[in-house]
């Protein structure tokens, strides 16, 4: 417990991630500003839970997973319209069949994933409609033996569209990622193309509280399923002060491949 807390505490002192408006998954065209910073600290809680048939002992047994992760997010202004953003999570799972706990801690336990490092550049704005590119990179910093990364450079770009209709606001994010594998075992059961696609809006229902909503879908990493995970989401923001933001949202799986229920919750800071 005491190695958790110290890491937990040193990630949240230390680390960065790029800023979607949490708890949105799809991200917005917004930026920073020239020299100024937005930090944030999201978590998520996740629950699975699916039947399996374990033909070893000719029956069927309840395997239930659950855990979550914890990152602090930091962005920086270098321009009015180009941000750069630093990122590392810190991530945790547990396994059960049966009400007995599976999960090994050699092969797979808690700590800290790979960093992120990614840009954002919003090349157009009139008229209430904006375009962005967001490139980043994933270093292979987390230990994948443990699940925690994949061991080599991931890259990858996300092409952002906002529209605001006050006060509405829409975000159509399409992206692609390109995955490297260290370990074989994960070369042979992943695929390393992936792409994202996800649509999200956003309403004013009273002065500082913003409704949100979230729907995407990405493709499975799994070479054995094409079957994409696809999602929807819900969710709260609120303005404590034009400097400090709240939130909280729910994330459930539109298919078996997505994870069945997402818990998110998040405050951020800009200064």
């Amino acid at each position: 417990m005491f190695k958790r807390i110290l890491a937990i505490v040193i990630v949240l002192l230390w680390s960065g991630l790029a800023f979607a408006a949490h708890p949105l998954i799809s991200d917005d065209t917004g930026t920073q500003g020239k020299g100024k910073f937005q930090l944030e600290v999201n978590s998520e809680f996740t629950y699975e839970k699916e039947r399996q048939y374990n033909a070893d002992e000719d029956k069927w047994e309840t395997k239930k997973e659950t855990g979550g992760e914890l990152a602090t997010l930091l962005s920086y202004g270098i321009t009015d319209n180009v941000d750069v953003v630093l990122g590392m999570p810190y991530q945790w799972k547990k396994t059960s069949i049966d009400g007995v706990v599976t999960t090994d801690p050699a092969e797979q336990g808690d700590g800290i994933s790979d960093m992120s490092l990614e840009g954002k550049w919003r090349f157009y704005e009139k008229d209430g409609l904006s375009f962005a590119i967001k490139p980043g990179i994933t270093l292979p910093n987390g230990n994948e033996d443990k699940g925690l990364g994949n061991g080599k450079l991931s890259s990858g770009a996300v092409f952002i569209t906002t529209k605001e209709i006050k006060p509405w606001a829409f975000h159509l994010n399409l992206g692609y990622t390109r995955n490297g594998y260290k370990l074989q075992a994960d070369k042979a059961a992943n695929r390393n193309d992936i792409w994202h696609t996800s649509l999200a809006a956003e309403v004013e229902v009273m002065k500082d509280l913003k409704v949100v909503g979230n729907i995407g879908m990405e493709r499975n990493p799994d070479k054995t399923s094409n079957t994409h995970p696809a999602f929807i989401l819900g969710g709260l923001i609120y303005s404590i002060s034009e400097s400090i933001a709240i939130d909280a949202g729910v994330k459930g799986g539109l298919n078996k491949p997505e994870t069945d229920l997402t818990l998110l919750a998040g405050i951020a800071w800009r200064f």
